[in-house]
C-alpha cells in the first residue's frame, strides 16, 4: 500500500504505486495521490438546466454540462455506467483546459447558457478541475452547478463551497444499510446535504431515484422528506422513475403510479416536490 491516502471522500484510498483508488480516477503516482482525470472529458453538452434536474434555479436557461470518468459509489443500476465505472484505459475522453471550457460556455451565452454543470459522473473526484473551472467561471460571470452523489469529505467540500451556486445531491436511500450495499456512507451523504442547506450562496435540490423493491416504500420516502423538511421545508425534492440499466437491466421500471403516490407522501412535509422520468 502507498503511504499517502486520498482525502476527497470517506474511502480514504491508499492504493499501491501506479494503482487507482475505488473511484478509478485518482491514482498513486510517486507516492502521492494525483487527479489523473483532470481535464479528461468524456461528455460536453449544452443542456436545459431542468435536465440536471434543477426545478427552481434559473428555469428556462441552459448550462454547459461536462463529465470525466469514475465514481466513488458502485450502484448496480447506474444510468451512466459507461463512464462511472471506467478508467483512463477504458473511457473515451478528450483533454480540455479550464480556459477552453469557460470559453466554450461564453460562446454559448447566446443560447441561454449561464454556466457550467459538473455532472454525469461524480464531480468531486475531480475536485481540482472543478475548482479551477469554477474560479474562471465566476471571474467571467458564469455560475457553477454540481450534480453529485454527496460522498465527499467536509474538507474537500469546504474548499470549493464558495464556488458552488447550486447543487443537486442524490439521496439514493435513507439508511446506512442501503449505502453500505453500494460502497457508500449514509452519514457522509446526509452531512453533505446538511452542509449545503446552510450555505446561503448555494441553492440546494435533492433527488431520489425510486427503484422497485429497494427504496420505494412510502415509509422510506416520508422519512427522507421529513428529514429534509427539518433542514428547510423549501428544499426542492425530485422523486424520479427508475428504468432498467446496467446490472439491473432485467428489473421492471418503476410504475408511474408509484412515483406519483410517493410524491404525494413527500408533499406532506415539503413545499416543492417534483416527479421525473414520468
Amino acid at each position: 500500500m502507498g503511504g499517502a491516502s486520498c482525502n476527497i471522500c470517506p474511502h480514504a484510498c491508499s492504493p499501491a504505486e501506479g494503482a487507482y483508488g475505488l473511484c478509478g480516477s485518482r491514482k498513486m503516482q510517486d507516492g502521492k495521490i494525483v487527479p489523473e482525470g483532470y481535464g479528461r472529458l468524456t461528455s460536453l453538452a449544452l443542456d436545459p438546466i431542468e435536465k440536471k434536474p434543477f426545478a427552481r434555479f434559473h428555469p428556462g436557461t441552459t448550462v454547459l454540462s461536462l463529465s470525466s470518468y469514475g465514481c466513488n459509489l458502485k450502484c448496480p443500476w447506474c444510468q451512466n455506467h459507461m463512464i462511472s465505472y471506467a478508467t483512463a484505459n477504458s473511457a473515451d475522453w478528450r483533454q480540455m483546459s479550464p480556459r477552453e471550457v469557460i470559453d466554450r460556455a461564453l460562446k454559448l451565452e447566446r443560447r441561454g447558457c449561464i454556466g457550467i454543470a459538473y455532472t454525469y459522473n461524480e464531480p468531486f473526484i475531480n475536485l481540482e478541475f472543478m475548482r479551477d473551472c469554477g474560479e474562471l467561471a465566476h471571474e467571467n460571470g458564469l455560475v457553477n452547478v454540481v450534480v453529485s452523489n454527496g460522498m465527499v469529505n467536509w474538507s474537500a467540500l469546504e474548499s470549493v463551497s464558495h464556488l458552488l451556486d447550486a447543487a443537486n445531491i442524490d439521496l439514493k436511500g435513507f439508511s446506512s444499510d442501503f449505502y453500505s450495499d453500494i460502497c457508500g456512507s449514509y452519514e457522509c451523504v446526509t452531512s453533505t446535504i446538511e452542509t449545503l442547506a446552510t450555505l446561503q450562496s448555494c441553492h440546494l435540490e435533492v433527488t431520489t431515484l425510486v427503484i422497485p423493491g429497494l427504496n420505494d416504500s412510502p415509509e422510506a420516502i416520508e422519512a427522507a422528506a421529513r428529514w429534509l423538511a427539518s433542514l428547510d421545508e423549501e428544499i426542492p425534492y425530485h422523486i424520479t422513475r427508475f428504468f432498467p440499466s446496467f446490472k439491473y437491466g432485467n428489473r421492471p421500471p418503476t410504475p408511474v403510479e408509484t412515483v406519483y403516490a410517493l410524491a404525494e407522501v413527500a408533499r406532506k412535509h415539503l413545499r416543492y416536490v417534483f416527479t421525473g422520468n414520468c
